[in-house]
C-alpha cells in the first residue's frame, strides 16, 4: 500500500509562527514518546510508520516547503514537489504519475490519500489501514474515510451515506454548508469529510489522463504552471458513481486555528513563558530568547517568533487571516534541509541572521551579484570553500566573501554562524547556484 500525504498551505491562520516557508504542520509543540517536541507532520509520519508499517509514504508538497520535510523527516522521505502551488486534484495526479513513473508502482496498488495535519491517534491510523484494503478489494472505484462529526461545522464538506453501516454506498457529497444546513445534514447521518479517500493508482492516473492529459510525470511536471486550480473533491469525487465510505467516530481534529491547535497541546506553555496561578485556559507558544510572562488572563493565546507577537482571545483567533493578509514582511526564519536560518536584524543596506548547520550537511555552492557577505563563526568546527579555496573554520574565525565571490560553508559538527549580508539590494533572488568544485 501506497500513502501520499498532502502538505501544502501557507498555515497563515497560525501566524506568527507560520509563513510562506514554515507552515503549520512543521511547529514543534507535540510531545514525542522521547520527550522532545516534534511537529505535525512528524508526529503523522510517525504515527503511520508504527501503524502501517508495510505502507510507503509519499508527501506531496510544495517546492517551497520540501527543504523544511527533509529537516524534519530526513533525507529518505519521499517527496514529489510541485513546481508551484495549484489545488489538491493537480498534486494529486503528479504525485501519481511520480509513483508510476519514477517508483515503478503497478497500477492495480492501492494508495490512500490524506492530509497531513490532523491530529488523531492510533484508531485513526487503523482506519486508513483498512481504507486502502478497502480499495484494493475493488469493492468500488473510490473508498471515503468519512469522520462522524462532533458539531454542525461550516468548514468541511459533507458525504451522505445512503445508509448507518460501518461502509455504506454514498449517496452525495455537499460542499460546505452553512450551520443550518449541516444541522439537518448531520441529523440525516452526514460524515465530516476530511480528505481522506483511497483507490488503485491507475483511478487516479485514468482520472488526470482524462481531465490533465497526463502523459506522463516529466511532461504533467513541465505543464504544471497551467494546469486549473481546482481541488480533487470538484474535478472527480462529486461525479463518482461507485464511491464507498468508511465510518470512523474515533478522535480526529483538524488543527487549523489557534484555538483548535491549542486543544491538543499537552501544557501550557512551550518556551520560555510563566503562567501566575490567575490564568485560565491560556497557552503560549514562544520561540524567542526572552521570557514572556502572562497574569490574570482567560481563555487567552499568546505566540512569539521573530515574524512578530500575536496576544488574542482563543476565539478571537479563528478571524486572523485578513489581518496577516494585509501584512508585508520578510520570511524571518526558515528550516532548510542543512539546517535552519533566524533573521536577527534589518537595516538599510545590512541583514544579519543566525545560521545552524546540521553535523555533515553545507550549503549550495552560489554567488550574490549585489550583496557582500561576512561570515563570524560562533560554535562548532567546519570548513568554508571560497572560490575554489577550502579551508577549516573554528569559533571567532570571520570569512568575507565579496559580491560575484563562490562560496559555501560544510559542518562537521553543529556549526553555529553569525551572516552579515551588506548591500543596497539585499534579495532572496540574489543568488546563483554552482556545481561544487574539485
Amino acid at each position: 500500500m501506497k500513502i501520499i500525504l498532502l502538505s501544502g498551505g501557507s498555515g497563515k491562520r497560525l501566524w506568527p509562527l507560520s509563513n510562506d516557508v514554515r507552515s503549520k504542520q512543521f511547529i514543534k509543540i507535540f510531545k514525542a514518546p522521547d520527550g522532545e517536541y516534534e511537529s505535525m507532520v512528524q508526529r503523522v509520519y510517525r504515527q503511520i510508520r508504527g501503524a502501517v508499517p508495510e505502507a510507503e509514504i509519499t508527501i506531496a508538497t510544495s517546492r517551497a516547503q520540501a527543504s523544511a520535510i527533509y529537516n524534519q523527516i530526513g533525507e529518505a522521505a519521499w517527496i514529489c514537489a510541485e513546481p508551484c502551488r495549484r489545488d489538491t486534484f493537480p498534486a494529486i495526479s503528479l504525485a501519481a504519475a511520480w509513483l508510476r513513473d519514477k517508483k515503478r508502482t503497478p497500477e492495480d496498488e492501492p494508495v490512500v490519500v490524506c492530509p497531513v495535519d490532523p491530529f488523531a491517534e492510533g484508531d485513526y491510523f487503523d482506519a486508513v489501514a483498512a481504507l486502502g484494503k478497502l480499495a484494493e478489494s475493488g469493492a468500488a472505484d473510490l473508498a471515503y474515510l468519512g469522520i462522524v462529526p462532533s458539531y454542525p461545522s461550516e468548514k468541511y464538506g459533507y458525504i451522505v451515506p445512503e445508509d448507518g453501516g460501518t461502509v455504506s454506498r454514498v449517496r452525495s457529497f455537499r460542499e460546505k454548508p452553512d450551520v443550518k444546513t449541516a444541522q439537518r445534514l448531520i441529523e440525516a447521518g452526514a460524515l465530516w469529510n476530511g480528505g481522506i479517500f483511497a483507490a488503485r493508482l491507475g483511478y487516479f492516473l485514468r482520472l488526470a489522463e482524462e481531465k490533465l492529459g497526463l502523459t506522463d510525470y516529466d511532461d504533467l511536471f513541465d505543464r504544471y504552471a497551467s494546469l486549473p486550480r481546482i481541488s480533487f473533491d470538484y474535478a472527480a469525487a462529486e461525479q463518482e458513481k461507485n464511491a464507498l465510505v468508511r465510518r470512523f467516530s474515533g478522535e480526529w481534529w483538524d488543527l487549523g486555528t489557534w484555538n483548535t491547535l491549542t486543544q491538543a497541546m499537552e501544557e501550557g506553555a512551550v518556551g520560555n513563558a510563566v503562567l501566575n496561578e490567575t490564568c485560565e485556559n491560556v497557552h503560549v507558544v514562544n520561540e524567542l530568547d526572552v521570557p514572556v510572562l502572562c497574569m490574570g488572563l482567560k481563555d487567552v493565546v499568546v505566540s512569539a517568533s521573530p515574524e512578530g507577537i500575536l496576544v488574542s482571545d482563543k476565539e478571537q483567533s479563528s478571524y486572523i487571516l485578513p489581518f496577516v493578509d494585509r501584512m508585508d514582511q520578510k520570511i524571518m526564519f526558515a528550516d532548510k534541509s542543512w539546517g535552519s536560518f533566524r533573521v536577527i536584524d534589518v537595516e538599510d543596506g545590512s541583514m544579519t541572521i543566525k545560521v545552524t548547520l546540521r553535523p555533515g550537511r553545507s550549503m549550495n555552492y552560489h554567488s550574490h551579484e549585489h550583496r557582500d557577505e561576512v561570515w563570524t563563526v560562533i560554535s562548532g568546527e567546519g570548513r568554508t570553500i571560497v572560490d575554489g579555496m577550502e579551508q577549516p573554520v573554528h569559533p571567532g574565525d570571520v570569512i568575507t566573501m565579496q559580491a560575484g565571490c563562490r562560496h559555501t560553508i560544510i559542518a562537521d559538527t553543529e556549526l553555529k554562524v553569525i551572516e552579515v549580508q551588506l548591500g543596497r539590494e539585499i534579495s532572496v533572488n540574489d543568488k546563483r547556484k554552482y556545481e561544487p568544485e574539485g
